[in-house]
């Protein structure tokens, strides 16, 4: 039988591997000098800690493990006939859908030994039972960053200030898209559509993907009526600069009397936030992610330009993630990055640094005395934390001159016969072609730079 792995997820060789750790490099290095500090949770958690947190789709989603040894015994009919049912009965476990409900789990586990405002960063993979598509996969890795215990705005603002950061580093120009769920409900209670809040921004949405004819067609099957939808084409026609959208939300909604919050609030970012990171905020009044559990301000991080424009990160503030496990009004705010579609990203742009690993040197020899001179030599530069190998096998240059330049070395160390006799070591540039001949301490020094 042929060799295969699941759909939705894939093999990563040493080229991939050390590109990803490129992105996890860069993006903990910015999580740490903003003193967000490392978590890490188990890859399964309880089936009753995920299922529910999510809603029906979500649930749909969540990988579950069957229960060690005879999980099947005592299952009635009418329970085998029930899926919902049957896999409550035959799967405790599941694997992690996201980081963001085993942070909240640990929170209210650790609460008592945990210092809030607590902040923490995590990368993991997680794993969705999926369609399998383009930038979309089962198995895939999440980088998220969460600060909990706190209400000041102070926290959004250093997320946009991680987000900007962590762009600048790779080199990657993104647009980050911003809204708040207050804003969202009083623009919603202004249409009159209150009542059915989340079937209007589950709709509101889609606005990139459908376009506006086809939102107002939805709606109207929402029993949205003349007056209502006028009200929405209305809000949905605002446009312009982040000023000038907010100055027609205060005209249109609040009539320049009335307070908005969720306005207060966006403004309040718009205005503290450094000119590095002003410049690629965009308030969206259609964005609407994740209100099922967000309450103020909400994240999107699109790229500006690639055939990847879909969203590569997002986050919000939630005021009781915590409550679903009984730690009630403990609020906090995160963003979760998205490693495999930035990664998706950077390769299609070409963003890549042409180097991401360190120097690699291959020893060649011509026999077993040889061999064992390029031990003792590989020793001692091991010691400089330069990667190095000895070729295992005794085999003529050409093979190994081979093997280098197939794994990509940039150095080759060749000790024939010759060299052991004049106790020097022949050092090969692999790029340049270069070739020279040193002794032990010359050869040293020269990877010494």
């Amino acid at each position: 039988m042929k060799p295969s792995i699941p759909k939705g997820t894939r093999d990563f060789g040493h080229k991939q591997v050390l590109k990803r750790n490129y992105i996890f490099n860069s993006l903990k290095d910015v999580f740490q000098l903003h003193a967000y500090f490392p978590l890490e949770t188990p890859t399964m958690e309880n089936l009753s800690t995920l299922t529910g947190k999510y809603g029906d789709e979500g649930d749909q989603l969540i990988f579950k493990v069957l229960n060690s040894g005879n999980y099947l015994e005592n299952i009635s009919d009418e329970e085998f006939k029930n899926p919902k049912k049957l896999a409550s009965k035959i799967c405790e476990k599941a694997l992690r859908y996201d980081l963001t409900i085993p942070f909240a789990r640990y929170v209210v586990q650790n609460r008592n030994e945990i210092t809030f405002p607590f902040k923490r960063y995590q990368i993991q993979p997680v794993w969705r039972a999926d369609r399998p598509q383009k930038g979309r996969y089962r198995e895939f890795y999440q980088c998220d960053i969460d600060v909990i215990g706190s209400n000041s705005l102070a926290n959004e603002l250093e997320i946009i200030e991680v987000i900007n950061e962590v762009f600048q580093s790779l080199n990657l120009n993104v647009i980050t898209k911003i809204n708040n769920r207050k804003l969202l409900f009083e623009i919603a209670k202004w249409i009159g559509c209150e009542n059915n809040f989340i079937g209007f921004t589950v709709v509101l949405d889609k606005l990139d993907k459908i376009g506006l004819e086809k939102v107002l067609e939805e709606l109207s099957n929402k029993n949205f009526n003349q007056e209502m939808l006028n009200k929405t084409k209305h809000v949905l026609s605002i446009n312009g600069s982040n000023s000038e959208k907010i100055e027609q939300l205060k005209n249109l909604i609040f009539n320049h009397t009335a307070k908005s919050e969720g306005l207060q609030e966006i403004e309040f970012l718009l205005n503290n936030s450094t000119n590095n990171s002003i410049n690629n905020i965009e308030l969206d009044i259609t964005l609407a992610r994740g209100l099922n559990y967000y309450t103020g301000c909400i994240f999107e991080i699109k790229t500006a330009v690639g055939e990847f424009s879909s969203s590569i990160g997002g986050g919000g503030r939630y005021d009781n993630l915590t409550g679903m496990f009984g730690l009630k009004d403990i609020s906090g705010v995160g963003i979760s990055f998205g490693a495999d579609r930035i990664y998706d990203v950077l390769e299609e742009l070409n963003l890549f640094p042409s180097q991401t690993k360190p120097p690699f040197i291959l020893v060649i020899h011509s026999g077993e005395k040889e061999q064992k001179k390029a031990f003792e030599i590989a020793s001692k530069i091991r010691t400089l934390h330069i990667p190095i190998m000895v070729y295992p096998d005794i085999a003529k240059f050409k093979k190994q001159l081979d093997y280098a330049n197939q794994t990509e070395a940039e150095f080759a160390v060749i000790i024939g016969e010759d060299e052991l006799k004049e106790n020097k070591f022949s050092v090969k540039n692999l790029i340049t072609g270069e070739q020279q001949k040193l002794n032990e301490v010359e050869l040293i020094k020269y990877f010494q730079k």
